[in-house]
């Protein structure tokens, strides 16, 4: 199998309901082995585009696909191909987490021995051994959304679809699950990872997608989206002296917007630059010229919580495929 094998696709998928677009013309591609993060408020099409590759809701239009078989046109496959999700764990208060495991091997036709063996494997993997013997209702959201992973893993899915699986989680709980999600992915897993908390995405996915109200606004990697993205360079400087001088300078500069002093760090500036290296280094020179004591000119970079903004509110168009 290569590395390079495309395991989930969707090409022009589409889900209405009535007058309702939930999904427009959507066309993804992740390969083998990489971290889709699907980005997007409440609403904006995740959920329904994970059901629909879990094979649980037929799209109105388009096509999807999992390891190169129909979601719509050959389900049943599909079903063993994915470990699905969702964002709520669901009523098992009253079994033991080696029971909640052991139904859902069953579920998928596995002996005995083999739900045994692999029950050992999927809460080692996800650091929930400890838990083996506990009651689930005696668990945090935490251990659950741990359980949860392990539960998805049972049956060996080549493809993961995990909507929102760091929802409600505290500090400690979102790092152990990047490291999981990074575990998966390094052991060969493919993930789709939902999620409208962007930090989490930013640390842990090669691949994002960002949606709003049905529609894929951008996608690719981080780097790509935010590059498409930064228009003008978000840049800081800070000086030791000569705040007027700055101030004449890059309010006199056609090229620069957005200016705005730090109130609580004094010297620090912040503005935008609309421009490349050269007219950067252009107005370093400018500054310094002028009489200003630069202690540091930087670039901020743009974050993936920056460019989701900015994708939602502008509406920027996205490219075919991942």
């Amino acid at each position: 199998m290569s590395d390079n094998e495309i395991m989930v696709s969707c090409r022009n998928l589409g889900k209405r309901y009535q007058e309702i677009v939930a999904l427009e013309d959507l066309n993804i591609e992740i390969p083998r082995g990489k971290v889709f993060g699907y980005i997007g408020h409440n609403g904006a099409g995740k959920t329904t585009t994970i059901r629909i590759l879990a094979g649980l809701l037929r799209p109105t239009s388009g096509r999807a696909r999992v390891a190169g078989v129909d979601v719509t046109a050959d389900p049943a496959p599909v079903k063993r191909l994915v470990g699905y999700m969702p964002d709520s764990f669901g009523v098992y208060d009253q079994m033991r987490v080696w029971e909640y495991l052991d139904f859902f091997g069953a579920a998928f036709r596995l002996g005995r021995k083999a739900r045994q063996k692999r029950m050992e494997h999927v809460l080692e993997i996800t650091d929930a051994s400890y838990m083996r013997d506990r009651f689930v209702d005696t668990l945090s959201h935490g251990m659950k959304q741990r359980v949860g992973i392990a539960r998805t893993l049972m049956h060996d899915p080549q493809v993961l679809l995990l909507d929102e699986p760091a929802n409600g989680l505290d500090p400690q709980s979102r790092v152990h699950m990047r490291r999981l999600i990074r575990r998966l992915a390094d052991e060969g897993k493919t993930l789709l990872v939902s999620s409208h908390i962007l930090p989490e995405l930013a640390q842990v996915c090669d691949l994002v997608g960002i949606m709003d109200h049905g529609r894929l606004l951008a996608c690719g990697t981080i780097d790509h989206v935010l590059a498409r993205l930064q228009r003008d360079r978000q840049m800081e400087l800070k000086a030791g002296a000569g705040m007027d001088a700055v101030t004449r300078v890059l309010q006199a500069c056609p090229h620069c917007a957005g200016i705005q002093s730090d109130s609580e760090e004094p010297g620090v500036v912040r503005f935008c630059l609309n421009g490349d290296d050269d007219r950067q280094s252009e107005l370093l020179g400018q500054l310094l010229a002028a009489g200003a004591k630069i202690v540091s000119f930087r670039e901020v970079p743009l974050s993936l919580e920056d460019a989701y903004l900015a994708i939602s509110s502008e509406g920027v168009a996205a490219p075919g495929g991942a």
